[in-house]
Parts: C-alpha cells; sequence; structure tokens
C-alpha cells in the first residue's frame, strides 16, 4: 500500500518516464514504416508494418557497411571505456593517497579542463593526430579520450569515503602501493567504475563529432556518421536513417539495462566522507 499522497508522486514519475520514452517509441514504429508513410503524417502507426528500411541497410554491405560501422564503433567504444577506467582510476588513486606535493592545484587544474568546450581543441589535437600519422585510424578517437577529467573527478570523490584503515591493513599484510590498488581499492570501486563505465560507453558511443573531424574512410565510419550519410542537402532516407538509428541505439539501452543497479549506486556512494 502506497501511503497517503505517495500515488502523486508516482504518477508524476510515470508522466516523466511516458516523455522520456515517447522519442523511442516513435524510432521504432517509423523504422518499420516505409518511406511514403513516413512522409504522411496522418497516422502514428504504420499502416503496414514492413522490414524493407532494414533489409535495405543491411542487404548492401558495399553501399552501406553498417557492420563494419557497428564493430568500429563497439571497438572504439569499449577501448576508450577501458582507457578511461585505467588512467582515472589510478590518477585519481595518486592525488588521493599518495597525496604529491601540490596536488590541490592539479586537482584544480584537472577540475578546470571540464570547463573547456571539447571544440576548442579540434585543431590542435588534429594537427597533433596528423604528425603522429593517426588520422583515420581508430587511435585518433582512443588516445585522446583517455584523458577524462569527469572520470577522475568522480574516482576522487569515491576513493575519499574509503577508510584508509583497510590500506592500512594491505599493507601489513604485504601489499605495496600496486597490490593495494588492485586487491583493495579496484574491489570496493566496482560501482563507481561502473557507473563511470556505462558513461563513456555512452558518451564515445553517440560521438559524432570527433569521428567525423579524425576520420576520412567510409569503412572506418562510426555509426553516428554512417547514419548521417543518409542525409543530404536536398533530400533525407527517413525510413533508412531510423532504421540505422534502432540499431544504433539498441547496444546503448542494453547496456543501461544490465548496469542500471550498478549506476545507482555509485553515483549514491560517490562523495561520500569518513
Amino acid at each position: 500500500m502506497l501511503n497517503k499522497g505517495a500515488w502523486k508522486y508516482e504518477a508524476f514519475m510515470a508522466a516523466v518516464a511516458v516523455i522520456f520514452l515517447t522519442p523511442i517509441f516513435f524510432l521504432v514504429i517509423t523504422a518499420f514504416k516505409s518511406e511514403g508513410e513516413v512522409l504522411n503524417l496522418d497516422n502514428i502507426l504504420p499502416r503496414e508494418w514492413t522490414s524493407s528500411n532494414f533489409d535495405q541497410i543491411l542487404g548492401s554491405a558495399e553501399e552501406i557497411p553498417i557492420w563494419r560501422w557497428f564493430i568500429n564503433s563497439l571497438f572504439i567504444s569499449s577501448s576508450i571505456t577501458m582507457l578511461v577506467l585505467l588512467v582515472s582510476s589510478l590518477s585519481a588513486y595518486a592525488l588521493v593517497r599518495l597525496a604529491p606535493p601540490g596536488n590541490r592545484v592539479l586537482f584544480s587544474i584537472i577540475i578546470g579542463t571540464m570547463m573547456v568546450p571539447g571544440q576548442i581543441l579540434l585543431v590542435p589535437m588534429y594537427l597533433i593526430l596528423n604528425e603522429l600519422g593517426w588520422i583515420d585510424t581508430p587511435m585518433a578517437l582512443i588516445f585522446p579520450a583517455g584523458a577524462n577529467a569527469f572520470g577522475t573527478f568522480l574516482l576522487c570523490q569515491f576513493f575519499r569515503g574509503i577508510p584508509k584503515d583497510l590500506e592500512e591493513a594491505a599493507h601489513i599484510d604485504g601489499c605495496g602501493l600496486w597490490g593495494t590498488y588492485v586487491h583493495v581499492i579496484l574491489p570496493l570501486s566496482k560501482p563507481v567504475l561502473a557507473t563511470l563505465g556505462i558513461f563513456t560507453f555512452v558518451g564515445s558511443w553517440n560521438d559524432f563529432i570527433s569521428p567525423l573531424v579524425f576520420l576520412d574512410s567510409l569503412s572506418q565510419y562510426t555509426l553516428p556518421v554512417g547514419i548521417a550519410l543518409f542525409q543530404t542537402s536536398y533530400y533525407t532516407q527517413y525510413g533508412k536513417t531510423f532504421a540505422a538509428s534502432l540499431i544504433a541505439t539498441f547496444p546503448v539501452i542494453v547496456a543501461f539495462l544490465m548496469f542500471q543497479k550498478h549506476i545507482i549506486k555509485g553515483v549514491s556512494l560517490t562523495g561520500m566522507k569518513d
């Protein structure tokens, strides 16, 4: 039984959920409409459900290598996620536990970089990557994304809440700094690492600007850039665009459903102090 007045909050949250799920609903039903029905807005649901949009984009591997784009997005997003988790956890552990000279100033500088728009760095980053010979390769997207200020900030806040007694006990048992990091810090940080991982994965999966600037070949494109090929200055293939968007959205939804408990737990625990 709900408390008196609690049904109002339940109804409000249900309304908010409907608002957020409405775009996904229209994405799904539009993907199964013919091009004529997409342009004719007199009916929300398709008169005839058709998979022709999926057949066209999945059956034209030479013109529309969507599976290649899917693999590129999966590889790049997974690599970025693993690199961010490694770099952010090591840097946060060093700042919080090793306390090097000037760590507060260094932490402030790292946080300050979060206020710099990423578009400002595109030109200098392009010049650096071009000198390294990484343009039009996955490395142009993976390695620059490894320096994640948000990840360092999030993990610093979480590491401050881990009791130092656990690390001292590990030191007594013979663990060094690396052993303490691997056997004590990381196991206790699974919720916040899962949170950071899913945020990073979704952000890199949906990234459009960086692949557009740093990739040139059709075979190297990620899904967001590949989907944009269905749109031109004069005509947009809405059916194919929505079908490809549905394929691109599905892995993100699955990843969120798998890790939603860890995300809620990680966010709720971040920022706790001794």
